[in-house]
């Protein structure tokens, strides 16, 4: 397997698990509060990755040159990504914040220009206008409202997308030279900080009131969604170009309104089907792209 098939099927895998992540977010909230479930979560996933690299024998020691470079892009692919777009839920639905979160390709394949010299052709910008309106195509006639009332909510999401975003290019650009559980351990422990400082300040949680279901299925998503992601998106990240990862990613918001009407009774009808159809054949639009050797 080439290593540009490898960063597909990684990327693949990326979407699939992220594209679960709202349906099952959307039912945590219920009983868990966002930061406090975030923190907690890539805490104990930072603590959980540790002892598996001890386990493995894997070091967790991080040269000097990159301690700087490593906090940067915990903040933006951790902090920023969880605490912003879990925090935007407040004031927004999960179809309104799935939909902003995933503007995420436009903005990377945009950073990706000038950062990286990813001029984009007509064949990327195609397959992302085309992903991104059939993003809108599936939201259409929701009764999507971003008024004065939702506008924390609003910049909450985008902030989210564009950090994101901004994260991955720069990791592309100058990407750590860590063993990729090391990296996401770090990442991870550091990322949480500003969360677990921020949660007693905003809300309260009582663990004692949350039901095993809602346990359950935090385990699960802290598992697939808060770990396993992130070792399939840096590895896809480090075989692909990052705007085609990033458009790659446009599955995700598809899959988490599937899932959602599959398992939360959500609607699914016609809009679906033709949002998903539409963005196949973007991410096909970008894959298919071969960039020319710089």
């Amino acid at each position: 397997m080439t290593p540009r098939q490898t960063g597909l099927m990684l990327l693949m895998m990326t979407a699939v698990n992220w594209g679960a992540t709202w349906p099952v977010l959307k039912f945590l909230l219920t009983e868990l509060p966002p930061l406090s479930m975030r923190a907690l979560g890539s805490g104990t996933l930072a603590v959980l990755l540790a002892l598996g690299a001890m386990a493995f024998r894997i070091s967790l020691h991080v040269p000097p040159a990159q301690r700087r470079r490593l906090v940067l892009y915990a903040l933006l692919n951790i902090t920023a990504w969880m605490a912003f777009g879990t925090l935007a839920l407040r004031w927004l639905s999960a179809s309104e914040a799935a939909i902003l979160a995933y503007t995420m390709p436009v903005w990377a394949a945009l950073f990706a220009w000038p950062i990286l010299g990813e001029k984009p052709g007509p064949a990327r910008l195609a397959g992302l206008a085309l992903g991104f309106g059939s993003i809108i195509v599936l939201f259409a006639g929701r009764g999507v409202e971003l008024g004065l009332a939702k506008l924390p909510g609003l910049l909450f999401i985008l902030a989210s997308a564009l950090l994101f975003a901004l994260g991955a290019v720069l990791s592309k650009r100058r990407p750590l030279v860590l063993h990729p559980i090391t990296a996401l351990a770090w990442q991870m422990a550091i990322g949480c900080v500003p969360m677990a400082v921020l949660a007693p300040l905003l809300e309260s949680f009582h663990p004692a009131l949350v039901t095993p279901p809602v346990w359950f299925w935090f385990g699960w998503f802290m598992i697939f969604s808060m770990g396993l992601s992130y070792l399939t998106w840096f590895g896809a990240l480090a075989r692909l170009p990052a705007s085609t990862a990033a458009i790659g990613t446009l599955l995700a918001p598809v899959l988490s309104v599937l899932g959602a009407g599959l398992f939360l009774g959500e609607p699914l009808g016609w809009r679906e089907a033709l949002a998903l159809s539409g963005t196949l054949a973007a991410v096909a639009l970008a894959v298919g792209v071969r960039d020319k050797p710089r």
